[in-house]
């Protein structure tokens, strides 16, 4: 992913209670952070979330996204990883309305918005999210604040271009640059950042 030209390494952590699936922890993130100089974008799908947030800066974290659900308050969680030198994030599930992270806004460095329901690749994405990407990057405007629109979740050559149009400027796949093996990388990243899928 280094080589094939991607902005971030985006590392999904799970921990098989906040969702299904189960993945890795900080041991696994240290063992990478030698491998690029990548930002490690780790977006942490476990709860409760406040314990953890100092072992994932430790193991290399670079960018700290955390869901509203995850913990009790979401502004000291934020506060927390800032106070440790890290961009903090705030990930909306379908579900989570943009109203969670308005009085927040401040605190934020990036947004994620799931386009599907976290937890597994491969799924569809939820065409429903267009509008929260298009009233988030409003709002973001609005702040005259620096802050990435992340979107995860189903994003290919075709629903890239429709993701960038509604104001996203960070694009997470999976699926959609895995795709093809290794020699493929680096053409199916150019297509997704070029949005002409």
């Amino acid at each position: 992913m280094d080589a094939a030209g991607a902005d971030y390494i985006h590392i999904d952590v799970m921990d098989g209670h906040f969702v299904p699936n189960l993945t890795i922890g900080p041991g696994v993130i240290a063992a990478l952070r030698g491998e690029t100089d990548k930002p490690f974008d780790v977006h942490l799908m476990i709860a409760p979330v406040d314990p953890f947030i100092g072992d994932f800066v430790e193991a290399g974290a670079d960018i700290i996204t955390v869901h509203p659900e995850a913990g009790p308050h979401l502004h000291r969680t934020l506060q927390s990883i800032r106070a440790l030198g890290k961009k903090a994030g705030v990930a909306l599930n379908p579900g989570t309305p943009t109203a969670v992270i308005e009085n927040l806004i401040d605190d934020l460095d990036l947004i994620l918005v799931m386009s599907v329901n976290p937890g597994f690749g491969g799924q569809v994405f939820i065409s429903s999210q267009l509008q929260k990407i298009e009233q988030l990057r409003r709002m973001i405007d609005a702040s005259g604040r620096q802050i990435d629109l992340e979107v995860d979740g189903g994003v290919d050559a075709s629903t890239a271009p429709k993701v960038i149009a509604a104001g996203a400027d960070v694009l997470v796949a999976g699926t959609a640059t895995f795709k093809g093996g290794p020699d493929h990388y680096a053409e199916n990243i150019s297509v997704l950042r070029s949005g002409e899928g």
